[in-house]
């Protein structure tokens, strides 16, 4: 069988291959501690589970507006006006069966061969992924840990050429937890005016946030209009395995991604929409109490971490990953994940995963219990004497 060529450019989440070779080890019988996966592991909220039986008892099982159901997407312009206090007219809101999708349209619509389009490294694989399916060139713009995981702005400024089409950029940060403050935020808005480019914002977890607010490029005036506004439920609401997201869109993408939508998926399942409406419902409530805890754990992993010789991590300002620099353990990321998974049964993901400049990085996921996270120290702790000191 001969394959196409494009799929050669085709990368993947390294999180799922660690997953598989985690579960292949509990398999044999291997206990493993799972800080690989970025999952919340809270369970969906009840009334959310009910939302979707209702609707299912109501019929919505038949195909929909390949855009998305006029009432979910009312109550996420009713979120946007309430989060951002910006006005977007619902008919510019495209819902999608996860996120991901969104990546993928988008780079489909606007990308083809000699454009290049600009990416956060180390950042979520995917977007590099899907510039290069595409056709076109990923640039990639160093997020440095002596910037707090913060794009150079100046830097930013060098890497755009006349090919230059679209920026990606995701705050809060993937693997890192850095949120753009609102000065980042105007400084590249005003570089994307400056040479008509358009900027995807990956903004999924915008309410896991820990004393910073972030600020979202739609806020800032004519952005709206440049802006692919990329969100969704599963951070947020615990809501991964239900894949819904959604994004907001300049208007003149809009019949160009209904169309792929058409062509790919038909359109985001009725029933976990109206479940999506009963989520961004009870949001506020469900939402704070969820941080509340990943403030908790991020304390403890984050002091656990930096009592390990050869870790040193910075904290982090959102999401629900710590991302501590392992220079000094002697291995590379790569080496040091692979030990800590088959030595001490603690699954994380190498920072070379997310890209060049991860590298010498970890990524552990804290969306685990107190308990778990004492464990996961300990064991990593244990692990790192043991190979520094093989003989004790």
């Amino acid at each position: 069988m001969k394959l196409a060529q494009r799929i050669a450019g085709l990368g993947t989440e390294a999180a799922f291959n660690v997953l598989t070779q985690a579960q292949a080890l509990e398999a044999r019988g291997m206990d493993i501690i799972h800080l690989e996966i970025g999952e919340p592991d809270f369970t969906t909220h009840q009334e959310i589970c009910l939302a979707a039986g209702e609707a299912l008892k109501k019929g919505y099982t038949h195909y929909c507006n390949p855009q998305g159901i006029a009432p979910l997407r009312a109550e996420i312009a009713a979120e946007l006006k309430k989060t951002y206090g910006i006005e977007v007219n619902p008919e510019r809101i495209m819902v999608t069966p996860g996120a991901k999708p969104v990546i993928f349209y988008s780079a489909l619509a606007l990308l083809e061969a000699g454009d290049e389009a600009i990416y956060p490294d180390p950042g979520f694989p995917i977007f590099s992924s899907m510039i290069s399916f595409s056709g076109a060139r990923p640039v990639p713009l160093p997020m440095r840990e002596e910037l707090g995981f913060h794009p150079d702005i100046d830097e930013l400024k060098k890497k755009i050429t006349a090919r230059t089409r679209l920026i990606i950029l995701n705050s809060p940060h993937n693997p890192t937890g850095s949120v753009l403050t609102e000065e980042e935020v105007r400084a590249i808005a005003d570089i994307v005016r400056e040479h008509d480019l358009l900027v995807l914002s990956d903004e999924v977890y915008d309410h896991i946030v820990y004393d910073v607010k972030p600020f979202s490029f739609a806020r800032v005036p004519g952005m709206l209009d440049r802006t692919i506004l990329l969100n969704g439920f599963s951070k947020t609401f615990a809501m991964t395995g239900w894949r819904l997201g959604y994004s907001v869109m300049p208007e003149k993408l809009i019949e160009p991604v209904k169309r792929l939508i058409i062509n790919s998926v038909s359109c985001t399942p009725p029933f976990i929409q109206h479940a999506g409406i009963e989520a961004l419902k009870m949001a506020n409530s469900s939402v704070s109490n969820m941080v509340a805890e990943f403030r908790k754990r991020r304390d403890l992993i984050v002091k656990g971490l930096n009592e390990i010789p050869g870790f040193s991590c910075h904290l982090p300002q959102g999401a629900f990953y710590v991302f501590p620099n392992v220079k000094n353990t002697g291995m590379t990321s790569r080496q040091l994940a692979s030990y800590l998974l088959n030595e001490a049964g603690v699954a994380g993901i190498a920072g070379a995963d997310f890209g060049k400049y991860g590298e010498g990085y970890l990524r552990l996921s804290y969306a685990a219990s107190i308990a778990t996270i004492e464990k996961a120290l300990s064991r990593i702790k244990k692990a790192l004497s043991k190979r520094q000191n093989p003989g004790s």
